[in-house]
C-alpha cells in the first residue's frame, strides 16, 4: 500500500480544516465526525440481539434497570472500539479504494491520533462495563477484544473474513447471557450462530462491491474468491441458516405466537433481501444491506420483547 495512485495522495493532501466558530460548536462537529467514522447508526445491527438475548435470559436470572444500562455501554463501547480499530487498520486500503476513499480519516477529516485516542477510550469503557456487569464478563474481556480486533486484519489472509465479522458481532447475544446469568446455554449459543451466519451472509453481498479492487489488491474475501455469482448463493445459503437459527432459538426456549410472527417477517426481509441484488445488478447493495438488516434486527427484539414480560 506504499506506493499511492496520484489521486490517493491528492485525497490525503485535503486539508481538514481549521474553521471558525466556537470551541463548543467545534468540538461538536468534531464529535460528530467520529460518530460518523464508526458508522454509530450501524449499532442497529448488534445491539438489538444483545438486548432481546438479555430479555430471554431474564427468564433464568433477574434483569435489573442497571445490568441492562451496563450491558447496553458494553454493547456500544465494543463496537465502537472495533469499528475505530478497524478504520485505523484499513486507512491505506481505504485510501486507494475509490468507495471508501472519502471516508473520514483517509479524507483528513480526523487524525490517526484522535481516531487511536478513540479506540483507547472505547475499550476503557468496553472494560469497565464488563467489570460492572460480573466476574465471568471481566476474564472474557479479553477474547472479546482479541475476535473484535483480529477481524481487521482477516481480509488480508483469508477468504472467510466475512464469516469472522460474523463471529465478532455473534458475541453480542452471547456476551449479553452472560452477563445476565452468569453462564451460557445452548439457547444462546443458537442464536449466536444465527447472528454470525446473518451477518456473514449480508457483508458477503456487501463485498461484493470490491471485488475487482480486492483483487487487484490482494485482499480476501468470499466475492473475491468465489466471484460474485457464487458469493451471492453462498450468502442466500447463509440466511437459510441464520432463519433456522432463530427457529431453533425460539424452540429451545418454547417461544410463543408473537415470537414466531416475529421469525416470519425476518425470513420475508431476508427473501427479499436477496431479490434486490443480482449477480449483473448490484445498485441497490446498499438498501439491502443497511435497510433491510436493520429491520431484521429490530423485529427480532420486538418479537422477543412482545412474546412475554420480561423485566424483574
Amino acid at each position: 500500500m506504499a506506493n499511492l495512485t496520484p489521486e490517493a495522495r491528492g485525497a490525503r493532501e485535503i486539508d481538514p480544516g481549521k474553521g471558525g466558530g466556537t470551541l463548543l460548536s467545534r468540538l461538536g462537529e468534531r464529535l460528530v465526525t467520529l460518530a460518523h467514522l464508526v458508522r454509530f447508526s450501524h449499532s442497529v445491527f448488534a445491539l438489538p440481539f444483545a438486548l432481546a438475548s438479555a430479555a430471554a435470559a431474564a427468564a433464568f436470572a433477574p434483569l435489573t434497570w442497571g445490568r441492562l444500562t451496563w450491558i447496553i455501554v458494553a454493547m456500544v463501547a465494543a463496537r465502537t472500539a472495533a469499528m475505530a480499530w478497524n478504520r485505523l487498520v484499513d486507512e491505506e486500503i481505504d485510501l486507494e479504494n475509490p468507495r471508501t476513499r472519502d471516508r473520514e480519516l483517509p479524507s483528513g477529516k480526523v487524525t490517526p491520533a484522535a481516531v487511536l485516542a478513540l479506540v483507547i477510550v472505547a475499550t476503557g469503557v468496553f472494560i469497565l462495563a464488563a467489570a460492572a456487569l460480573g466476574p465471568l464478563p471481566l476474564v472474557l474481556t479479553p477474547v472479546a477484544i482479541l475476535i473484535l480486533f483480529g477481524y481487521s486484519f482477516t481480509k488480508r489472509f483469508t477468504w472467510a473474513s466475512q464469516l469472522a465479522l460474523g463471529l465478532a458481532l455473534a458475541g453480542a447475544p452471547l456476551g449479553a447471557w452472560i452477563a445476565v446469568t452468569g453462564g451460557l446455554a445452548a439457547a444462546p449459543l443458537l442464536l449466536g450462530a444465527a447472528v454470525l451466519t446473518w451477518v456473514a451472509g449480508f457483508d458477503t453481498i456487501y463485498a461484493c462491491q470490491d471485488v475487482t479492487f480486492d483483487r487487484v489488491h490482494g485482499l480476501h474475501s468470499l466475492p473475491a474468491r468465489f466471484g460474485i455469482a457464487t458469493a451471492l448463493r453462498i450468502a442466500r445459503a447463509l440466511h437459510v441458516a441464520a432463519v433456522v437459527g432463530f427457529v431453533l432459538f425460539g424452540i429451545a426456549l418454547e417461544r410463543g405466537g408473537f415470537y414466531w410472527l416475529g421469525v416470519a417477517v425476518v425470513a420475508a426481509a431476508l427473501i427479499h433481501e436477496h431479490r434486490l441484488v443480482r449477480a449483473d445488478d448490484l445498485s441497490r447493495v446498499n438498501r439491502a444491506f443497511f435497510d433491510l438488516n436493520g429491520i431484521v434486527s429490530l423485529v427480532f427484539l420486538a418479537a422477543v420483547l412482545a412474546d412475554r414480560p420480561w423485566m424483574r
